[in-house]
C-alpha cells in the first residue's frame, strides 16, 4: 500500500517513513527482528543482522512471523529472496544445542555437557575450528565439553556464525527464603506492574531446559530492579547481583530492604569501601574487574565461588566488563539475568552478552511505557550555537579530538545554561557534561554542587538525598552519574557535553528523568536539552547519540540559539 510507512530493500535495509500514519506501529514491529542505523528528520534507517535475527529467533519468532510483519507495513512488494535469507540465518539457531551429557557416553559425568549437532556438514566445520580444538571431545553427532567450558564454547561458536541453543541443566544454588512485600516500609503500597511480571516470566519460562537466564530490555526508570526482585522471590535462592558503582550497589540494598522481607544481615556489600559475603551480595563491576597489575589474576573473582550461587543479576548489562565474561564462562550453570535499557555496547561485543548472559528476552518500546504514565513523557531538543570568533582558528588546525573537546567546551554554552535554568524555574534539574574543567566552571556560575568520579561516595549521597528531598534544585554531574542513579523527581536534564558519540551514554542519560512525576508534580513531562557547537564534529557525534532515542520513538528537534533566546 503506498500509504505504508515501511520499504523493504534487497540489502536487508528497512526505510520508516516517520510521517507515514502507521509509522509507530512499524516501528514497534520490527524492534525485536531489526536493528537502528541512521535515524534522520524524515526517514530512518534499520538493518535486519545475524544477531538481531538469533535474537528474534531465541524469543519465538519464525521467519514466517517476520515476512508477515514486513508485507504488512512494506509500502511496496517485499523482495524475492530476502524472507528465504532470513531462513537460512534464523536456522542456524537451534542446529547446536548444548544439552546434558548421555549417560552412554564413556566420559560423561556431571561436570560434563554434550554439544550435539545432527548436520553432519556443520558437526565437521565445528571440529575444523583450530580454536575450539582444546575443548571439544568428539563422540557420535557432537562433542563433550567440561562444564566450566560452556560459555567459552559458545562464544566461540557464534563468531563462527553458530549461535548456540543452551538446553543443558542449571544449578539451583543453596535456597534462601525471598517473599515480595505487600506494602513498602515507607507504607506505600507495593504490587509489580503487568509488564515486570512478563518480563520475570519471559526469562524464567516453564523452568524446562533452554530457560532460566536472558536479557530484559526496560527503559530507564521503568523498573529494571523490580524484575530483578520478582526473580529473586520466585527462584529462592543465594543471589549475587552485579551493578555499575557503590551509589548503585546501596540503591539495590534501600530497595530490597523496602520492597522484600529479606533481613540487612542477609544483605552485604563487596566493593571498594567495604568487602563481605552474604546469601544476597551486591558487587560492583570495578571491584571484580581490578587486579594489582596488569598480568596479575583477578583477586576479587574469588566472590563468584564463595557461595553457592543460584541466581547472577547483572546490571546494566551492556556495561559488563570483558574480564567478566572469561569469570561469567566458568559460571553458565548458574541462572542469570541481565538488565538494561539498551543492548548497544560501544565496543561491538552484543554477541558477547548473547553467548554468556542469554539472548534479549523482553523488550517493550519505551513510547508504549510512556503512553501508559510508567514512564515520563520526554521532549528532546538539540540546541545548536556558534563557535565565539576567537576559537575559530584554533579550532580549524587542532587535531580531530582537539576539535571536539574546543567545541565541547563552548563557552557561549554557560550562557544557555543559565538562561534555561531561569527559564524553568519549577525544574529539579541535572546538568551533565563531560570534561571536569568545564563542570566545575558551570557548577561555580549557577552556585550547584559538582559530582564527579572523586567525589567521596558519602557525599555523593549526601547531594542526591538533598536532591531527592528538594533542598537543592540543581545538580551538575559528570558521566558518574549516567549509569543506576535513581533521582525520581529530575524534570530536566542539559547535557553540555558527551561521550564520541555514545548512544548507550545518550540513554542512560535521558533515563535520568525519565521516572514518572507524581500526581502532584508541577510537570509530568521530562525536558531534555542537549548543546551542540553548530558547524562543528559535535554536530556528527550528536547526530549519532540521537539515534537511539529515535529508535525509542522520540521526536528529536533541532533549534538555533539565535532563534530561540
Amino acid at each position: 500500500m503506498v500509504d505504508n510507512p515501511l520499504i523493504v530493500q534487497s540489502d536487508k535495509t528497512l526505510l520508516l517513513d516517520v510521517h507515514a500514519e502507521k509509522a509507530e506501529q512499524a516501528r514497534a514491529a520490527i524492534i525485536p527482528f531489526a536493528e537502528l542505523e541512521k535515524s534522520p528528520e524524515h526517514i530512518h534507517t534499520y538493518r535486519i543482522t545475524p544477531l538481531s535475527l538469533w535474537n528474534a529467533a531465541s524469543a519465538g519468532f519464525r521467519p514466517g512471523d517476520i515476512a508477515k510483519v514486513l508485507a504488512e507495513y512494506s509500502r511496496y512488494s517485499v523482495p524475492s529472496g530476502i524472507v528465504e535469507s532470513f531462513s537460512d540465518t534464523m536456522s542456524r539457531y537451534g542446529k547446536i544445542r548444548m544439552i546434558a551429557a548421555p549417560e552412554s557416553a564413556a566420559a560423561a559425568d556431571k561436570d560434563t555437557l554434550f554439544l550435539e549437532i545432527a548436520d553432519r556438514a556443520v558437526l565437521a566445520e565445528v571440529e575444523a575450528i583450530k580454536p575450539l580444538e582444546k575443548y571439544l571431545t568428539k563422540i557420535d553427532k557432537g562433542f563433550l565439553i567440561r562444564l566450566i567450558d560452556r560459555g567459552t564454547v559458545k562464544q566461540a561458536l557464534i563468531r563462527q556464525g553458530w549461535p548456540v541453543q543452551d538446553e543443558a541443566p542449571l544449578v539451583s544454588g543453596d535456597n534462601l527464603e525471598i517473599t515480595l512485600r505487600d506494602k513498602c516500609l515507607s507504607g506505600k503500597p507495593f504490587a509489580p506492574r503487568n509488564y515486570q511480571i512478563e518480563a520475570a516470566m519471559s526469562v524464567l519460562g516453564d523452568g524446562r531446559p533452554g530457560t532460566g537466564y536472558g536479557v530484559v530490555a526496560l527503559p530507564c526508570g521503568s523498573g529494571k530492579t523490580i524484575v530483578g526482585m520478582i526473580i529473586m522471590s520466585l527462584l529462592k535462592t543465594n543471589t549475587l547481583i552485579l551493578t555499575t558503582n557503590v551509589a548503585a550497589v546501596h540503591q539495590w540494598i534501600d530497595e530490597l530492604i523496602d520492597k522484600t522481607e529479606i533481613s540487612r544481615d542477609q544483605l552485604a556489600e563487596y566493593s571498594g569501601d567495604s568487602k563481605s559475603v552474604a546469601p544476597v551480595t551486591i558487587a560492583t563491576y570495578q571491584i571484580i574487574t581490578w587486579r594489582p597489575g596488569r598480568d596479575s589474576d583477578f583477586p576479587h573473582f574469588r566472590i563468584f565461588r564463595e557461595r553457592h550461587w543460584g541466581l547472577i543479576i547483572y546490571d546494566e548489562v551492556h556495561l559488563l566488563p570483558a574480564p567478566v565474561f572469561r569469570v561469567t564462562a566458568e559460571l553458565q550453570a548458574v541462572r542469570r539475568l541481565g538488565l538494561t535499557a539498551t543492548l548497544i555496547r560501544e565496543d561491538s561485543a552484543e554477541d558477547a552478552v548473547f553467548s554468556l548472559v542469554g539472548p534479549k528476552r523482553y523488550d517493550v518500546p519505551w513510547k508504549e511505557l510512556e503512553g501508559k504514565g510508567w514512564i515520563a513523557e520526554a521532549v528532546c531538543t538539540e540546541i545548536r550555537i556558534d563557535l565565539p570568533e576567537k576559537l575559530k582558528i584554533p579550532y580549524a588546525v587542532a587535531s580531530k579530538r582537539e576539535k571536539y573537546r574546543i567545541a565541547s567546551e563552548n563557552p557561549l554554552k554557560e550562557e544557555i545554561v543559565s538562561q534555561l535554568i531561569e527559564n524553568h524555574g519549577d525544574d529539579q534539574i541535572l546538568v551533565i557534561g563531560q570534561y571536569l574543567s568545564q563542570l566545575d566552571s558551570l557548577a561555580k556560575l549557577i552556585k550547584a554542587p559538582l559530582i564527579t568520579g572523586k567525589t567521596p561516595n558519602a557525599e555523593r549521597e549526601r547531594i542526591y538525598g538533598d536532591f531527592k528531598r528538594g533542598e537543592i534544585r540543581i545538580i551538575v554531574v559528570s558521566k558518574v552519574a549516567n549509569f543506576a542513579i535513581d533521582l525520581p523527581d529530575a524534570s530536566m536534564a542539559v547535557q553540555v557535553s558527551g561521550s564520541f558519540g555514545s548512544r548507550q551514554e545518550e540513554a542512560q542519560r535521558l533515563g535520568r528523568i525519565l521516572r514518572p512525576k507524581g500526581k502532584n508534580a508541577k510537570h509530568r513531562n521530562a525536558l531534555f536539552f542537549t548543546l551542540v557547537s553548530r558547524y562543528t564534529v559535535e554536530e556528527d557525534f550528536a547526530a549519532n547519540r540521537h539515534k537511539f532515542l529515535a529508535e525509542q520513538g522520540y521526536k528529536y528537534s533541532i533549534q538555533h540559539w539565535d532563534t530561540i533566546k
